[in-house]
């Protein structure tokens, strides 16, 4: 499951004009700014510490993590991390999204697929394991988002393939994706093509392709709610 065992995160409400400028001031101050809604309740600005979020993020159950939020006067909500933003050379968190939860209403979310063990047409067949879906979109109760779905591919020969249809279903977690979508499958290694001799005279033309680099992201701003 992926509600959080860890102490409530703290956070305190934001007031006055929010732009960059209060963003910038707010992360000056060792904070981030951060946005919290849903449940049918008012939104709150808040501001809350990035290393706690950073931590959450990374944990096991990422941004999937079910945990309590306590926001000073406000009293405390189960909330789950639904957007975030990074500074894009250093990488530090720049602003946060909260959805409060409701621990008695199923909820959609995008769990990770792991895949254990190597294959045996990987083994003994030489050939290549491939991994075509790395998340699912599955729909269940708060408490019932697993971590990560385990998927056993030891026994897959060449071309053999694992469907969503072969994960583990149970009562308490729906699959939202088609039944026969791939999820992984072995398949056989490609030999690398050998060019043919080209007759004549004339040496044969190579085309070059440079290698084109994607502009830098600008740095996001304060998200407004």
């Amino acid at each position: 499951m992926s509600t959080s065992k860890i102490e409530a995160v703290v956070a305190t409400p934001r007031t006055g004009t929010f732009n960059k400028g209060h963003a910038r001031r707010v992360r000056v101050s060792g904070l981030i700014p951060a946005v919290v809604y849903g449940a049918g309740q008012e939104s709150v600005a808040v501001t809350v510490d990035p290393r706690v979020i950073t931590k959450i993020l990374y944990s096991e159950s990422g941004h999937n993590t079910i945990f309590d939020l306590a926001i000073e006067g406000k009293g405390t909500n189960k909330v789950m991390i639904v957007d975030w933003q990074h500074e894009p050379i250093k990488g530090k968190l720049l602003h946060i999204d909260l959805k409060r939860i409701a621990m008695d209403k199923a909820m959609r979310v995008s769990v990770p697929v792991q895949l254990i063990g190597v294959p045996v047409g990987v083994k003994t067949g030489g050939g290549v394991l491939g991994q075509v879906l790395h998340e699912v979109e599955v729909e269940c109760l708060p408490g019932d988002i697993p971590d990560h779905i385990d998927i056993d591919v030891a026994n897959l020969e060449i071309n053999g393939a694992i469907h969503i249809s072969d994960l583990p279903h149970s009562d308490k977690l729906k699959f939202l994706g088609e039944e026969d979508a791939l999820v992984a499958h072995v398949t056989l290694a490609k030999e690398e093509a050998v060019a043919e001799p080209v007759a004549g005279p004339t040496e044969p033309e190579v085309a070059k392709k440079g290698k084109q680099d994607a502009p830098a992201a600008d740095a996001a701003g304060d998200k407004k709610k």
